[in-house]
């Protein structure tokens, strides 16, 4: 049974280890009609969960306006080319729902050095 599941378990894609906090570049494929480009998506993780094959993130940014947006990808889906981690912060707690609700400053999460 053990052999049958690790058969289905997709490969690694060998992307860096990144946590909750963490902002990242996620480079994704679009399929727009016959056409397939790369878009960038950039913000901080603020859910990250393991789980084989399952494993997904939410990245979270601010769009124009001051507009939240959240997008949550696969960590083993062949549509995400690559992740980039751009800066790591200090956090103390797994799921960063918070900062939905907190705007500017209050917002901010501090850097590790």
């Amino acid at each position: 049974m053990n052999e049958l599941l690790k058969s289905l378990e997709a490969p690694d894609r060998g992307h860096p280890s990144f946590a909750a906090g963490d902002t990242v570049k996620v480079s994704v494929k679009v399929v727009e009609g016959d056409r397939e480009r790369t878009q960038v998506f950039q913000g901080v993780v603020i859910r990250y969960r393991k789980g084989g094959n399952d494993a997904n993130f939410t990245v979270r940014r601010i769009a124009s306006h001051g507009i939240g947006v959240e997008r949550t990808f696969l960590l083993k889906s062949p549509r995400v080319e690559k992740i980039e981690v751009t800066r790591k912060s200090k956090v103390r707690r797994a799921q960063l729902y918070y900062l939905r609700n907190v705007r500017g400053k209050a917002a901010r999460l501090k850097e590790k050095r």
